[in-house]
């Protein structure tokens, strides 16, 4: 399978999710999105409690003596930081959690928009949850390094950009993952998929990880990233 270089076309990419967002009303899909938006409200609650008690402290620990007085501007750049950092994680939880509903939402959404009755050679539970177990590992070796970035006094200054770029991969991945899996995609495969269309699956991974980040918004838009990514997969998948 390979991808038409029309993927990379980011205007091309961010319209896909907002039709993901359209089609959430849809009467077939109702039934594999209700329990992923309810694990997403009892997870996004959590972070942002955890976030509104802890991370101004946070934040003020990471600003060195010497540089307190950059703190006008620094501080920003940290909370960007760890506001992507900490949805991130609640993200990739959340997607563990709802890896075998998001399976059948994208198949069911395959049929939708084709018209036609796809027969998917549907995996085992446990294969499933160990696929979104491995990608979360490759994420996290990713995450490790741009951490340490965070802790180093004045290099931590790039990380809020370099977060950003990582969100916006890491749910790129995360998302196209499902067609890509119920087309018999696995997941190294799948990162060479993406790679192909990098430029497009950063802009439809960065304008899911916005949207993740701004709350009550963050609870429909992982359901319609994936409905999003469906039909994304099915515009430009060719066969070759």
């Amino acid at each position: 399978m390979l991808f038409d270089k029309k993927g990379n076309n980011p205007a091309l990419a961010v319209s896909y999710l907002f039709k993901g967002l359209k089609l959430l009303t849809s009467p077939q899909l109702r039934t594999f999105i209700l329990i992923p938006v309810l694990i997403n409200i009892v997870l996004y609650s959590v972070a942002l409690t955890l976030g509104y008690y802890y991370i101004a402290d946070l934040i003020n620990q990471f600003i060195p003596g010497w540089l307190q007085w950059l703190s006008w501007f620094l501080w920003p750049l940290f909370f960007i930081s760890f506001f992507i950092a900490g949805f991130f994680t609640f993200t990739v939880l959340a997607n563990l959690l709802a890896a075998p509903f998001y399976g059948k939402l994208s198949a069911k959404t395959l049929a939708l928009i084709t018209g036609q009755a796809i027969v998917i050679d549907e995996q085992p539970l446990i294969k499933v949850i160990l696929a979104e177990v491995k990608r979360a590992g490759y994420l996290l070796s990713r995450a490790l390094p741009l951490v340490i970035v965070s802790f180093i006094p004045g290099l931590n200054v790039i990380a809020p950009f370099l977060w950003v770029l990582f969100g916006a991969w890491g749910m790129a991945l995360e998302y196209l993952a499902y067609p890509l899996e119920n087309a018999g995609v696995l997941f190294s495969d799948q990162k060479q998929l993406v790679k192909s269309i990098r430029l497009g699956a950063l802009s439809f991974g960065g304008i899911a990880a916005m949207g993740l980040t701004i709350p009550v918004l963050n609870i429909i838009v992982a359901p319609a990233a994936v409905i999003g990514a469906t039909i994304y997969f099915n515009e430009i998948k060719k066969q070759g």
